[in-house]
């Protein structure tokens, strides 16, 4: 089908063409049944969002108003900011970057919007430091499946006694449907928490509302409520696997032309996001951007879904067969691992690349000790683990039997697969060896060992990065999930997946494929902390939450030191 302009704007907005006219006000009642929420902290300047939820059938606009005070009863209001406004246009959402000197640097903030006579629930927000920093805690999260249980962990973030931002790391919503056997839905059906609408999103229609249910989570709204959060988006933002012009989960023969599903779920992102509006001249795509925390360190968000990324490989497409010595068919690893370094595959183009370089090397240059990148996939190399050598054959076989019949299969070909030395997760880093070490070279012409933080693979990992020659490049702290389901959830908790992973690779320092929560990210003059800290459960309330381990990396004059358990 071929779409013009006017039919490509019909499609990803309602009245993205539609002329400007004349509304009449709306003055009736109102609701803020999504929170508040504030992000892109800087120095003197935030992002600060909520969502007006006007009566139904009501039409026009909501006239609303921002106030920001130094102290939560807001007798000491700041700034009032009465211009805003919430219209269909925008799904209702509001959204106001306030950036002036009436904000000061390292100083805690207080907000709330006014609409129709009705005052929405109040917000924290922190500005970052501009100057000497002794210290700065980050809160690091990823991955919240709606229906795959409560955001516990969450709540735990908003009751941290010291959190100075959220770095989200990705997979904000996901887009998949309410049907029996859908992603999550044996805890959804349970749980009660059925996605909205109930079918897979594809339309801005569509991932308005998604975002719109997640929003109405109590405990997300109290994360968001009490700091800033720092986001950039991974896959299911919108759909599973995906890369610069497609993804696995989507389907153009029923599902339409890619691009238009991409702008839809990108407008809607923006829109229901405490996130900075793209520049006229940027690509929507392009969501990198840095934060400097005073002369301290510079966490630098970068993007490596939607405009660099190759398509990933896929055993099932790209793993052919060859004769064995007995004349039967046997995996070509030999093949698959010269197309896995193809150097045209990539998850970040050349520009890109240069302009993290360049942020790099600046935040070194002006004497920053910590270089942190949000980064979404996990970064070392991590090959399955061979449980055919470390089990006997009637253990393994065994422990296949022991599976649900609906991952028997895949997990045994994982196991023959990961005999062969085979990458345990081909949409990460690892399935893309070339490109991780062009990124590699880029930290070394910074002169950087940074610290890389990852989410996507719902485990908490500590690896320690080296390059081809051997050489560390970086250190690796990786979330795992507020919600979304483990691996090894789904093959059962008895199996010590992460310690098989662990012994399996040398980069690998520690793993626990099972446990959900979020790191906690400590950073001093000469040390990063990362408390690994995990809820008890995701399926019930009361919970409670520890700290499943806490690493250490030290920064002498040399470079960065292996992590260290503490």
């Amino acid at each position: 089908m071929t779409l013009d302009r006017r039919s490509l704007l019909g499609l990803i907005g309602a009245g993205a063409a539609t002329p400007a006219v004349a509304k009449s006000a709306n003055t009736g009642k109102v609701a803020f049944l999504h929170g508040v929420a504030s992000g892109d902290p800087g120095s003197h300047s935030a992002v600060f969002w909520t969502r007006v939820t006007p009566e139904a059938g009501a039409g026009g606009d909501v006239a609303v108003t921002l106030e920001v005070a130094r102290d939560d009863a807001f007798r000491d209001v700041v700034r009032r900011v009465s211009n805003l406004k919430a219209g269909a246009e925008r799904d209702f959402t509001v959204k106001h970057e306030l950036d002036d000197a009436v904000l000061r640097p390292n100083t805690d903030y207080f907000y709330r919007f006014i609409a129709n006579g009705v005052t929405s629930p109040v917000g924290r927000v922190r500005t970052l430091p501009e100057a000497q920093t002794p210290d700065v805690v980050l809160a690091v999260v990823s991955c919240q499946l709606y229906p795959g249980g409560l955001f516990n962990a969450y709540d735990a973030v908003s009751k941290l006694e010291r959190v100075d931002a959220v770095v989200h790391l990705g997979d904000y919503i996901y887009e998949y449907g309410a049907a029996a056997g859908d992603y999550g839905m044996d805890h959804g059906a349970r749980l009660n928490r059925i996605p909205e609408p109930p079918h897979e999103i594809v339309t801005l229609a569509d991932y308005r509302t998604r975002h719109a249910q997640y929003k109405t989570d109590r405990d997300l709204q109290a994360a968001h409520a009490r700091a800033p959060f720092i986001c950039v988006w991974d896959d299911h933002e919108v759909a599973n696997d995906t890369w610069n012009t497609g993804a696995q989960n989507h389907q153009p023969e029923s599902e339409g032309d890619f691009s238009i599903r991409k702008a839809a779920a990108l407008r809607a992102y923006y829109e229901w996001m405490p996130i900075r509006e793209a520049r006229p001249e940027a690509l929507k795509e392009a969501i990198q951007r840095t934060f400097h925390f005073g002369d301290l360190a510079s966490l630098i968000m970068v993007e490596t879904r939607l405009q660099g990324r190759t398509e990933q490989l896929d055993y099932a497409r790209d793993l052919t067969f060859k004769p064995g010595q007995d004349g039967k068919p046997v995996p070509d690893v030999e093949a698959f691992m010269a197309k896995r370094a193809d150097p045209s595959r990539d998850l970040m183009d050349d520009a890109q690349r240069g302009w993290l370089q360049g942020e790099l090397r600046a935040s070194r240059e002006v004497g920053r000790p910590w270089q942190v990148l949000g980064n979404q996939v996990v970064m070392a190399r991590v090959a399955g683990p061979n449980v055919a050598d470390m089990m006997p054959p009637e253990a393994v076989q065994g422990f296949l039997e022991s599976l649900p019949e609906s991952v028997r299969a895949e997990v045994a070909l994982s196991v023959e697969l990961f005999r062969l030395g085979m990458p345990f997760n081909l949409d990460a880093w690892d399935g893309y060896p070339t490109a991780r070490e062009r990124l590699y070279r880029a930290f070394k012409a910074a002169n950087v060992q940074p610290i890389v933080l990852a989410g996507d693979s719902h485990a908490f990992w500590v690896n320690d990065l080296k390059d081809d020659a051997g050489e560390r490049r970086a250190v690796e702290f990786g979330a795992s999930s507020i919600s979304s389901p483990s691996p090894g959830d789904a093959i059962g908790g008895g199996f010590p997946l992460g310690q098989l992973l662990t012994a399996t690779n040398p980069e690998v320092v520690f793993c626990d494929q099972s446990a959900k929560g979020f790191i906690l990210l400590t950073l001093d003059r000469t040390t990063a902390r990362a408390e690994l800290t995990a809820v008890s459960t995701i399926l019930a309330k009361p919970y409670q939450t520890r700290v499943l381990k806490s690493w250490q990396v030290t920064r002498d004059a040399v470079g960065l030191t292996a992590p260290v358990e503490v």
